[in-house]
């Protein structure tokens, strides 16, 4: 009995500590916006991240959620993290480029050759900080952590693309990114940008005959309903930052800021596990849905062309010692 109460005692003790600890936290509403549904790799994110920080506060810091492009696109999510309208936003590396150039030494076309080499980089505390300092300065929102959502896929309507030749006539949905608007015309045809929003219905009106994306996204948007093929392309693979307002990340307390820091690392390496899961997951429900997938014949030609582009790109992706430093984590 003497050690039942010791124990009771000891929890007691733990318990107030904890309360202790989670009533140090300022009582806030940290406001987390995405473009993409529930179910995306977007919300999984955000809603790990609000487990955490409203599970470690003790419900002091809580997480105001605004999913499927209630706060607009994705460009708009960034600038809207500028000013601290929102602080946190999950989105895709291109739509973060336009603001801060650094990001796209992420972005270069075949610039990783497997998902491994890229977690190498990803993993990399230094060359990370480095980095996202950078994209600080240049955007105004910092990266705190980085998701991944495997290898962006064409997609299209109209017959199944094998060889570089087959892209002749098709009118691809890209973003307006510089790289990826530049790898396509690499390969011989001139891209349509359009924005994330605008996308599925460009699709099932003909304005756009395709678009390229990895297989959770082709999932979760339900690409079948307006998509025949697709043609698995290893150009570029999927990542994107949790992105927060940097005006308002500098204003957190310590223990905040803390807090916040490790539940966007917590969330992305949840978010990682999760992703390598669903890539294979996603295929194969697209295949169920009646989608047809190819494999290229020629990609060493796609990847020659495409990486003889990147020396055009130094000066816009931190330099070419970026590009080296990227390449030499790699090795």
């Amino acid at each position: 009995m003497k050690k039942l109460i010791l124990a009771f005692c000891a929890l007691a003790l733990v318990l107030m500590n904890v309360e202790a600890f989670a009533a140090d936290y300022k009582a806030m509403t940290i406001r987390a916006a995405t473009a993409n549904p529930d179910g995306s790799l977007h919300v999984l994110a955000i809603n790990k991240f609000a487990e955490i920080v409203e599970k470690e506060s003790g419900g002091k810091i809580k997480v105001q959620k605004f999913i499927g492009g209630s706060m607009g696109d994705e460009q708009a999510n960034v600038k809207q993290l500028r000013t601290a309208e929102i602080h946190l936003a999950v989105l895709a590396c291109g739509n973060l480029t336009p603001f801060a150039p650094t990001a796209g030494v992420f972005y270069l076309p075949y610039g990783f050759p497997s998902m491994d080499k890229a977690a190498k980089v990803f993993g990399d505390a230094k060359f990370m900080q480095a980095m996202n300092d950078k994209i600080a300065k240049e955007s105004g929102a910092r990266p705190l952590s980085w998701l991944t959502g495997g290898y962006r896929h064409i997609t299209n309507s109209k017959h199944p693309i094998t060889k570089m030749a087959d892209l002749k006539g098709l009118k691809i949905r890209v973003p307006a990114v510089e790289l990826q608007l530049a790898a396509f015309r690499s390969w011989g045809i001139e891209p349509n940008p359009l924005a994330w929003s605008e996308t599925f219905n460009g699709l099932q009106q003909g304005v756009i005959d395709g678009e390229e994306n990895p297989y959770t996204v082709i999932r979760d948007q339900k690409f079948w309903e307006v998509q025949k093929y697709i043609t698995e392309v290893h150009y570029l693979l999927w990542v994107g930052p949790m992105l927060f307002s940097e005006r308002w990340f500098q204003k957190l307390d310590p223990q905040t800021k803390e807090l916040v820091v490790r539940a966007a690392k917590e969330a992305a390496d949840y978010e990682w596990k999760w992703a390598a899961e669903q890539d294979s997951v996603a295929k194969k429900q697209c295949m169920d849905k009646g989608m047809v997938i190819d494999q290229l014949t020629d990609e060493p030609a796609w990847t020659e062309a495409a990486r003889g582009i990147w020396p055009k790109f130094y000066d816009k992706v931190g330099g070419e010692d970026n590009v080296k430093a990227l390449l030499s984590l790699m090795k």
